[in-house]
């Protein structure tokens, strides 16, 4: 059985006590680094075998561990923050469990946006979810599909491309659209800033930010 555990996306407090027993009672843990899910694991004093699973390995790694997961092995994913496959790698080994017939059991936790979304004061009674916009190719086309969306809609952002991100918005969407930018969720210095693209873009030329990144940005009428 392949179990997908949600870990906590900031404040250590925030998974739940089916996550820790998963992670306790399994027979391995894949996890996207090591380094950092052994901090994880030292809190909740967890010692289950951890071993690497990220986007770098994971096409090489998914028949074994499938083959290990149909000879008895109880396994549990889990990425460095978060829901594994939202914007982290484990849709592959998931599909592939599910072609194989392996059961697979998604446990409810933390995911960044979920906060974000309901934080931005945005409708939300539908949304989109878009991860994060490409780099270079395909990006242009991408905004052209934003400026389109009539729900609220939710990106991923570094906090190094974020500025630049919201400049994009801003041209292709408007100025005026409403957004919000929550950062560094659930940790000391969580923080949501709203308003429009415009006063986001300059809010944030001169208070550079830092963390992960989740935008949420209402939809054209």
């Amino acid at each position: 059985m392949l179990y997908v555990v949600p870990t906590p996306v900031g404040n250590l407090e925030d998974i739940t006590l089916r996550a820790l027993r998963v992670l306790k009672e399994v027979d391995l843990v894949l996890a996207e680094d090591t380094r950092t899910s052994s901090i994880l694991f030292k809190h909740y004093d967890i010692h289950t075998s951890l071993q690497s699973y990220h986007k770098f390995n994971e096409h090489q790694t998914v028949e074994k561990l499938c083959d290990q997961l149909l000879n008895g092995v109880n396994m549990a994913l889990i990425s460095d923050a978060g829901t594994p496959s939202i914007s982290d790698p484990g849709f592959l080994l998931i599909r592939a469990c599910v072609e194989r017939y392996i059961e697979v059991i998604c446990l409810p936790g933390s995911t960044a946006f979920v906060p974000a979304l309901v934080n931005s004061g945005l409708p939300i009674n539908e949304f989109a979810f878009y991860g994060f916009l490409p780099l270079k190719k395909g990006r242009n086309t991408m905004l052209q599909t934003l400026a389109q969306e009539q729900k609220t809609f939710v990106l991923y952002e570094s906090p190094f491309r974020l500025v630049k991100t919201l400049q994009a918005l801003a041209t292709t969407l408007g100025n005026q659209r409403k957004a919000s930018v929550s950062r560094e969720i659930s940790k000391i210095h969580e923080e949501t800033k709203r308003g429009t693209l415009e006063e986001l873009e300059n809010y944030y030329t001169n208070n550079p930010p830092k963390g992960e990144i989740v935008i949420v940005v209402e939809g054209c009428e």
